[in-house]
């Protein structure tokens, strides 16, 4: 049965734009048959608790004598883990805050970022290598490659590094920017190229759901 795990961060779960082109891709993965199934986590709802130890950043054999974990924040990193690497596609919703993602995702990322399980360490274990990541990036400004705003992108690349280049999955990056146009008067007259970056991100969604999904064993 192809599974999906979608994440939500925004804080906003009224007017969200990431949270409305990830159900997009949720309800297009529903689409292709009723054996694809979703796991949703809204991290903004249900936020995870920021890590209670730095111990819980190493997998159990690598932890010094003197480092304990409570059994409770052991269990959770564990089914946080285990749900990632059970998953055949990851969907992610990451609204940029202040030129960075929210701090609900970072937590999920602290507790599923473990080298000597989900990174190789001492060993070469590396679970989530090629597997499917799409992230919704929605910025409320102009970022796109050679904008001024470009270099003031710091949610893509730390995404890129810890999704891709650590953990070794296949990222697909969806970028929706000028999502404030609408709300801020200086950014007005790009309205109408807001709404055209929706489009294209709800049209971009819709063929990484059919691709992704379509592809795998059922």
């Amino acid at each position: 049965m192809p599974q999906l795990l979608h994440l939500d961060s925004s804080a906003d779960p009224a007017r969200s734009v990431s949270r409305r082109v990830t159900a997009r891709f949720s309800d297009d993965w529903h689409a292709i048959g009723t054996d694809h199934s979703v796991i949703h986590r809204d991290l903004h709802l249900n936020p995870l608790p920021h890590l209670p130890t730095s111990a819980l950043h190493w997998a159990p054999h690598l932890r010094t004598a003197d480092e304990t974990v409570e059994a409770s924040a052991e269990a959770l990193q564990i089914e946080l883990i285990e749900e990632l690497i059970s998953a055949d596609v990851v969907l992610i919703g990451a609204p940029m805050y202040n030129w960075s993602i929210p701090s609900t995702l970072k937590a999920w990322i602290d507790y599923v970022h473990v080298p000597g399980i989900t990174v190789p360490f001492d060993t070469r274990t590396a679970p989530l290598v090629g597997k499917p990541a799409v992230v919704v990036t929605s910025r409320g400004n102009d970022y796109t490659p050679g904008t001024e705003g470009e270099s003031a992108d710091h949610t893509t690349a730390q995404l890129r590094q810890v999704l891709g280049v650590a953990l070794g999955m296949d990222v697909h990056f969806v970028p929706i920017d000028l999502t404030l146009a609408e709300r801020v008067p200086a950014l007005a007259p790009q309205i109408p190229q807001a709404r055209a970056n929706l489009e294209a991100a709800y049209s971009a969604v819709d063929d990484l759901a059919l691709q992704l999904g379509g592809a795998l064993p059922r």
